[in-house]
């Protein structure tokens, strides 16, 4: 008689989540993480001097102080400081913007005219920051770990040939690992991934309030972007980003809290300069 798959991948995964548990700051989010924090710095450290040997930078002066202004008020309210905050524009008509472990943070200059000022900016960049203070490298990391675990277990089992199987035993349960691996990416890997983002939403427009920036214009952020990207996402259930419209009915919905938080903040910058 064939082991109970469930117990046994259930208690893995339980024995990893009383170890390895950690909470985000602001949402309180629970996720599981055994990565050192040190080693998801080396790794942004390692990273972000790659990205600065690889990619052209920006030496637009103006840019380059807004982008530096904004990182720095929002650096303030993150509470991190152990990171050695870096910023930096490339010069690149992508339309991105990432944060690093570790506090290194890149804005591609293609997504400035969609942020429109710095309030806007504060949107992208606030998020980015999110995903390094809620350490969601190290929560993905963990995750494929997981993951591999879990279906190395089950694969172990379910293709041990039993004493009475046939070829068309064999046959099925490899349909059945392969269905579970499709199963997997589907139903755990991008909802993970979606959670993430959705999480960097939220802190985000809390982060952005606290620096000093309307948050509001959060959501007018996401209307531009999904506008301007119009047609280009995947379905949402196979996305690992929420699609721009439900971002920005989330945060329209979180705008109470979030402008309670602008309401606490000692400066009020509103949207600051325009681009």
């Amino acid at each position: 008689m064939r082991p109970n798959l469930v117990i046994i991948v259930t208690a893995a995964f339980t024995t990893c989540c009383v170890t390895a548990c950690m909470t985000t700051p602001v949402s309180g989010r629970k996720a599981l993480n055994i990565m050192p924090e040190s080693e998801e710095i080396a790794m942004g450290e390692s990273a972000y001097k790659d990205v600065l040997k690889k990619e052209k930078i920006s030496h637009d002066s103006r840019l380059n102080a807004i982008v530096t202004r904004v990182g720095k008020r929002i650096a303030a309210v993150a509470n991190k400081p152990e990171y050695q905050w870096q910023f930096v524009v490339i010069d690149s008509e992508v339309q991105n913007a990432f944060c690093l472990p570790g506090g290194k943070i890149a804005v591609y200059r293609g997504i400035i005219p969609i942020t429109k000022n710095e309030a806007g900016l504060a949107t992208v960049m606030a998020h980015e920051v999110t995903h390094a203070l809620a350490r969601h490298g190290g929560q993905r990391i963990t995750q494929n770990m997981e993951l591999s675990l879990g279906m190395g277990i089950i694969q172990a089992l379910l293709l041990r040939p039993g004493e009475n199987d046939t070829a068309a035993d064999q046959q099925k349960r490899q349909m059945i690992m392969a269905g579970l691996g499709a199963g997997a990416t589907v139903g755990i890997v991008l909802p993970f991934s979606r959670g993430d983002e959705a999480e960097a939403d939220e802190v985000g427009q809390i982060l952005m309030a606290r620096a000093g920036y309307d948050p509001e214009e959060s959501i007018r952020f996401w209307d531009r972007f999904s506008e301007a990207t119009k047609g280009q996402s995947p379905p949402a259930f196979l996305s690992d980003h929420p699609s721009s419209p439900s971002r920005a009915q989330d945060l329209r919905d979180r705008l109470p809290t979030a402008k309670t938080e602008y309401e606490r903040a000692p400066q009020h910058y509103g949207l600051g300069d325009a681009f």
